[in-house]
C-alpha cells in the first residue's frame, strides 16, 4: 500500500526503481527505460491543448484501499488513493511541479509571503473567487479553524499530523477576511506545506465532525469536481464536475475511483474496465501493457519508494536496538530488488536515503551505515544473548520468532518469501501474516500489530515536514504515533529534525536534513530497500495524465479528458 500528504502516503507494498522514455503500445517485453538525467525533473502524460480534447466522458480509475476517511488531516485518511480521491474535490494552496519545485495555486489565493523573518509571518490574500461548495466564502477563519484543531494541543482531534500547525503561535485576520495573517513561533522553512489541503471552518471546529464527520464524504468541497456518491455494492466512488467551480472547467463530466486489485487490474484495462494502471514494477503488468491494444507505456522518475518497517515499540522483540539492527543486517536488498523488480529494471540500484529519492538533486546515499553482513549479524545476534538452539535463536527459553505482515500484494508476499529464507539464515524465525489489502493498515499497521512490514512511501517534495510523523517520536506520549508505525526514534533525532525544520536557507536545511538520515540508518527504524520504475498502462485516448513523477500534489484533474481525435 502507499501513503502520502505533501506529507509522504503510504502505498501497499511494491517495488521499485525510477525510469522514464515513453513506449508505444505493443511488443518490445516487459523491460522498461533505465533512468538518465534527461528524464529528471520530467513526467509522461500525453500532453494536449483544450482544444484537442473533447468535453465529457468518465474517466474510470483503479484503486487499492476503500476511502476510510475524506480528512486527510485525521488518522485513517493517509493513503494515496484517499489523496488522489480528495485532491479533486479540496484546495491545496500550493502545487508540486515535475521538477519537484513547488507553485502558488491561484485558483484560491492571490498572494502568500514571509512578510516576517523572526519571528516568521506568512500573509496569504485569498482569491476572492473561492468559495465553498456550501456557498461560503473562503475566510480567515477556515486558516484559524485548521490551525486550532491540526496543532496537536487538543488530543481529542485523532491527528495523521501536525507539522507545521504546531510551531505557529496565532493565524489572525489582516485588513478584511480574505487576508491571513499566520505567525510562528521562530522560523519554519517548509512553510508552504501546511494548510494544504485547506478544509472548511465546518470539519475542523470540533474533534467529532473533524474524526469522524467526513468518513462517508468530502460534506463540503471547493475543486473542479464534486462528491457524486458512493455505491457500497460495486465499491466505487464517483467525482462529477462541479459547475459552480470558477477555475479552469474540467473536460471530464465524470471520474469513478473503482477498487481493483493489482493483480487484475491489467486484465480490467484490457477489458475497458479501467482506463489506466500503474505497473507497480511488476514484470506481468508491463508484458501485458506492452501487449494491450490502444495502450501506452508511460513512464516518470517517481518518488515512490519501497522500504522494511521494523516494531520497536515497547514489548516487541525489535524494541531492543542491538536485535533490531542485527536484523536489518541480515536483510540482503540488492537481492530484494533484483526479485522484485529486476526482470522490469534490470540491476536495479537499492535505495540509500530516507528523504530524497533517487532523482531528486539532493539525493545522497548513506546505505554504508547500515550494511548487509550476515556473519556481523549472527555475531551481534550472540552478544544480544540470542543463541543458536536447532535453526531457530531463542533467549531465556523464548524464540527469536517475528510476524511479517503482508498487504496480499504479490511484491509484499514475495518480499516476505525472501525475508523468510535470508532471516532463517541467521536463525531468526519469520511468520508470513498475509491480511486483506483492506485490513492492512486500519487493523494491522496503526496499531502496531506486526514485527516487520512491507510498504511504499510517495514522498514528498517537501523532505522534512512532509516525513516527519514518519521519523520523529514522541518521547511522552506512546499512544501518538502518527505515522511512525514501528515507535523507533530518539531525542537526537527529534532535535536535528526540529533544528532543520527552523532553518530558512535552503542549503543548510538540506544538509540538515542529510544529517538526520544518517541517524534514521544507525537507529533502524526503517530499511530502504529500493524505488519503484514509475510506469503506468494508459489507453491512447487520454490526454494529459499517465505517469506524473513528482508532480503529483495535487494532480491537475481539469487538465485530464479523451482525445477527440480517438
Amino acid at each position: 500500500m502507499r501513503y502520502s500528504r505533501a506529507v509522504s502516503v503510504a502505498v501497499l507494498a511494491l517495488a521499485a526503481v525510477t525510469a522514464v522514455g515513453a513506449c508505444g503500445s505493443g511488443g518490445g517485453g516487459a523491460q522498461l527505460n533505465a533512468p538518465s538525467q534527461d528524464s529528471i525533473g520530467k513526467n509522461d502524460i500525453n500532453p494536449h491543448p483544450a482544444s484537442d480534447i473533447k468535453d465529457g466522458g468518465t474517466l474510470q480509475w483503479p484503486i487499492d484501499t476503500p476511502m476510510d476517511n475524506w480528512n486527510r488531516l485525521q488518522v485513517d485518511g493517509t493513503p494515496l488513493d484517499n489523496q488522489r480521491m480528495q485532491g479533486a474535490v479540496m484546495p491545496s494552496l500550493f502545487t508540486e511541479n515535475p521538477d519537484a519545485s513547488v507553485t502558488m495555486n491561484k485558483d484560491y489565493l492571490d498572494s502568500a509571503e514571509v512578510t516576517a523573518g523572526n519571528p516568521q509571518v506568512v500573509e496569504y490574500k485569498i482569491n476572492p473567487k473561492a468559495r465553498w461548495s456550501n456557498g461560503r466564502s473562503f475566510s480567515w477563519e477556515d486558516f484559524q479553524s485548521q490551525w486550532q484543531a491540526a496543532n496537536g494541543r487538543n488530543p481529542d482531534y485523532q491527528l495523521s499530523d501536525s507539522t507545521g500547525y504546531e510551531n505557529i503561535t496565532k493565524v489572525e485576520r489582516g485588513s478584511d477576511d480574505l487576508d491571513v495573517k499566520v505567525t510562528y513561533a521562530g522560523t519554519f522553512g517548509e512553510w508552504q506545506n501546511t494548510f494544504t489541503p485547506l478544509y472548511p471552518k465546518e470539519l475542523t471546529s470540533s474533534p467529532e465532525e473533524f474524526n469522524k464527520g467526513w468518513v462517508a464524504e468530502p460534506k463540503i468541497t471547493a475543486g473542479p469536481f464534486k462528491f457524486g456518491g458512493y455505491d457500497q455494492t460495486s465499491k466505487t466512488v464517483t467525482l462529477t464536475r462541479d459547475p459552480s467551480w470558477w477555475g479552469t472547467k474540467a473536460h471530464l463530466d465524470s471520474i469513478v475511483f473503482k477498487l481493483i486489485s493489482r493483480a487484475t487490474q491489467p486484465d480490467a484495462l484490457a477489458s475497458g474496465a479501467i482506463d489506466f494502471a500503474d505497473a507497480n514494477g511488476l514484470v506481468d503488468a508491463v508484458s501485458r501493457f506492452k501487449s494491450t491494444p490502444n495502450v501506452a507505456v508511460r513512464q516518470a522518475v517517481t518518488p515512490d519508494t519501497a522500504h522494511i518497517t521494523t516494531n520497536g515499540a515497547a514489548g516487541r522483540i525489535l524494541a531492543d536496538q542491538k536485535v533490531r539492527i542485527a536484523v536489518l543486517e541480515a536483510i540482503d536488498r540488492k537481492a530484494i530488488a533484483n526479485a522484485i523488480i529486476g526482470k522490469v529494471l534490470p540491476n536495479p540500484p537499492t535505495l540509500g536515503n530516507h528523504f530524497f529519492p533517487q532523482g531528486s538533486k539532493n539525493y545522497k546515499d548513506h546505505s554504508d551505515l547500515l550494511k548487509f553482513d550476515k556473519a556481523k549479524a549472527a555475531k551481534d545476534l550472540d552478544e544480544a544473548g540470542w543463541k543458536l538452539n536447532g535453526q531457530t535463536r531463542a533467549k531465556d527459553g523464548k524464540e527469536l520468532a517475528l510476524s511479517y505482515v503482508s498487504s496480499s500484494t504479490p511484491a509484499a508476499n514475495d518480499v516476505g518469501k525472501l525475508l523468510q529464507q535470508q532471516l532463517g539464515e541467521v536463525g531468526v524465525k519469520l511468520t508470513i501474516n498475509a491480511v486483506p489489502t483492506a485490513d492492512f493498515f486500519k487493523k494491522y499497521i496503526n496499531v502496531g500489530d506486526f514485527d516487520l512490514t512491507n510498504f511504499r512511501w510517495f514522498a514528498s517534495t517537501f523532505p522534512l515536514s512532509g516525513q516527519k510523523t514518519i521519523y520523529k517520536l514522541n518521547l511522552n506520549d506512546p499512544k501518538d504515533v502518527q505515522q511512525n508505525y514501528g515507535h523507533v526514534g530518539n531525542q537526537e533525532i527529534n532535535d536535528l529534525y526540529d533544528k532543520a525544520l527552523a532553518e530558512p536557507d535552503e542549503a543548510k536545511r538540506v544538509e540538515l536534513t542529510q544529517q538526520v538520515d544518517e541517524l534514521l540508518w544507525k537507529v533502524g527504524g526503517e530499511l530502504p530497500l529500493y524505488q519503484i520504475p514509475g510506469a503506468t498502462g494508459v489507453k491512447t485516448s487520454v490526454a494529459n495524465w499517465g505517469a506524473i513523477g513528482f508532480a503529483y500534489n495535487p494532480i491537475d484533474y481539469a487538465k485530464i479528458g479523451f482525445l477527440k481525435t480517438s
